[in-house]
């Protein structure tokens, strides 16, 4: 018989960012329900509003998303109005997303939203910062294991 003590479900730090990440979600789920906006469309468009136009290709690389996961989302995206997206003519293989004006008109409305959310979680901006390191350490190390 091992010695090992076994790790309890509750003591898990990945078992705690995954229920973090499911609150979160749902959390996002109702501050964008008035834009109609999924939590991958909101930081597709956070990441388009800062840096479009891109490529499928550099939104993927910003998101960490494939493309087989991005397009169906841009798809719905451009349904709704918000993004334009347009194949180049010089590589046919790549397409461009841009911004409607649209999405440039109710930007600030989006951003001013989500920020009154957040602050509803009454977190100081010491511990916002705090969960941030602490998140993003992680992150860093677990990417050593990337293949």
């Amino acid at each position: 018989m091992s010695n090992v003590k076994p790790v309890l479900l509750e003591d898990q730090l990945c078992f705690q960012l995954y229920t973090a990440n499911k609150k979160f979600n749902h959390f996002y789920q109702i501050a964008l329900k008035p834009y109609k906006l999924t939590y991958p469309q909101y930081i597709a468009m956070l990441t388009l509003w800062e840096y479009a136009p891109l490529s499928v290709k550099e939104l993927g690389n910003y998101l960490h998303l494939d493309s087989g996961t991005l397009t169906p989302l841009l798809k719905r995206l451009e349904n709704n109005g918000w993004i334009t997206r347009e194949r180049s003519e010089s590589d046919e293989r790549s397409v461009t997303v841009n911004l409607t004006d649209m999405a440039n008109v109710k930007r600030d409305d989006v951003y001013k939203h989500v920020s009154g959310c957040i602050d509803t979680l009454g977190l100081t901006e010491t511990e916002k910062n705090e969960c941030f390191d602490n998140v993003a350490s992680v992150e860093k190390k677990l990417d050593k294991f990337e293949g």
